[in-house]
């Protein structure tokens, strides 16, 4: 389920979508493929450049941003998506869309654009999607080495159900990079990034302020994981160097909340170690102390789980961090939102402390809260080995701009209005014949505080 921006205006917009196996593809998932529009920057003179309309591929867990559709200066009033299959790489994928204006006049034009271009990187993301999910399925240890049945908690299928992100060794500049090619973590500033240096399978954070932000509602207007005001497991492994102060504990990775000036500074959930070498869950920001201590230089299997907005725990080494759960007072804060996952260090000076390192591997975060059993499975291999067969694919990643589509030919209404299945006899389409299928609400959501939902469904239809 991809979250909308909070605040901002709502732009009512008819969306097209399909449902569909990619020819071509190796992995033989069933996926959607949908068209979204995003808000448009101003333009020179001040003024709305209208819709740009982008394509998005989702698999019920995890989502990429595809690239643009429309061509430049069209503001997209609706719109739809045809898919031919086909045999030796002869499959198509056409998007129709309606526009409010010509050039310069007011009168309503249709657009058929052939995503040529955009096809190949659905199937390149998708081919990676099954890349990764190899790679992390070798965290479970071998059924024949550990004598386990087959339907062991940590099967293939289990390991990756609910899946949604995956930070390991792909670090550069101050951004560690998403497997999935969803939403990547970023270092909370140019003074962090002097403290941060990449490992194999993680990174390194050391000292005052050091740490990396994994965006939740930061992420504006497309929130990718909105699921996280809900329902979250957030795992990693870490191993800490170095003795905190006293009175100052060391925070290794949780959940922030958007407090009433929308700085993103409170904690909701998270885990931390003191100068006795106690774990710490932080629970509404209040620390619930363990008497277990931390071996240094020893590495650690770490998990925070949130469960339907309001009850939190934490787990290391497979075992939970304090005995009761921790109850959420999500009633007494005004629009509570999730900010952004911190790693490593929550951005504050006192995060990582002077003369202290944690180093952060192979981070997995779930849509959903994994069991007790699940976790414990988890526990029993502490490391993957490195994902180099994972690159990061040219034009599908936030940070990058794709060009725009090339192919375009004006169409005549009346083969959309009535009489679409005429020109598109073959083609794979939704449901309804007309352009603009499906409203954008079935693919988007009106943010809502935590704890008024039990769980969330990936990309559900409102109610």
């Amino acid at each position: 389920r991809v979250g909308n921006e909070q605040g901002g205006e709502a732009k009512a917009v008819r969306s097209g979508f399909i449902t569909a196996t990619i020819d071509g593809v190796d992995d033989k998932r069933n996926v959607m493929l949908v068209t979204l529009p995003v808000t448009a920057e101003k333009d020179d003179n001040g003024g709305n450049e209208g819709g740009k309309l982008r394509l998005w591929l989702t698999d019920n867990t995890h989502i990429v941003d595809i690239g643009p559709v429309s061509g430049k200066g069209d503001d997209v009033a609706a719109s739809s998506l045809l898919y031919n299959s086909g045999t030796n790489n002869e499959d198509k994928l056409i998007a129709l869309y309606e526009k409010k204006k010509g050039n310069g006049g007011t009168s309503l034009g249709m657009v058929s654009v052939l995503l040529t271009e955009q096809l190949q990187r659905v199937k390149d993301v998708l081919a990676t999607w099954k890349k990764v999910d190899g790679i992390v399925s070798k965290l479970c240890p071998s059924n024949a080495e550990k004598g386990a049945p087959t339907t062991n908690e940590c099967s293939a299928g289990n390991i990756t159900a609910g899946l949604v992100g995956f930070l390991s060794g792909n670090f550069s500049d101050n951004t560690w990079m998403d497997e999935y090619l969803g939403v990547n973590a970023t270092v909370h500033n140019d003074e962090a990034m002097k403290k941060t240096t990449k490992t194999s399978d993680g990174v390194t954070f050391t000292g005052p302020g050091a740490g990396a932000e994994w965006p939740v509602g930061k992420q504006g207007e497309n929130q990718l994981y909105h699921f996280a005001n809900y329902n979250f497991t957030l795992v990693a492994t870490v191993s800490i160097d170095g003795d905190p102060k006293e009175g100052s504990p060391v925070h290794l990775m949780g959940v922030k909340i958007n407090d009433t000036d929308d700085t993103g500074n409170t904690v909701l959930l998270g885990l931390s170690y003191n100068s006795e070498k106690k774990w710490s869950l932080l629970c509404d920001g209040v620390p619930k102390d363990i008497s277990s201590t931390l071996k240094p230089e020893t590495t650690h299997h770490v998990a925070i789980v949130l469960r339907n907005g309001t009850q939190g725990s934490a787990y290391v080494n497979g075992q939970p961090v304090v005995d009761e759960k921790c109850e959420l007072k999500t009633t007494g804060l005004k629009d509570k939102k999730v900010s952004h996952f911190y790693i490593g260090g929550d951005g504050s000076n006192t995060g990582i402390q002077e003369g202290v390192s944690v180093t952060v591997k192979n981070v997995l975060l779930y849509n959903r809260p994994l069991d007790e059993a699940e976790i414990t499975a988890l526990n029993a291999k502490l490391s993957i080995s490195k994902p180099t067969v994972v690159t990061t694919l040219p034009g599908v990643t936030s940070s990058q701009k794709l060009t725009e589509p090339v192919v375009q030919e004006t169409v005549s209404p009346n083969i959309i209005d009535g009489h679409q299945q005429t020109a598109t006899k073959s083609l794979k389409t939704s449901k309804d014949a007309g352009i603009g299928a499906v409203s954008a609400s079935a693919v988007s959501t009106v943010t809502t505080p935590l704890g008024e939902k039990d769980s969330v469904n990936p990309l559900a239809p409102r109610t």
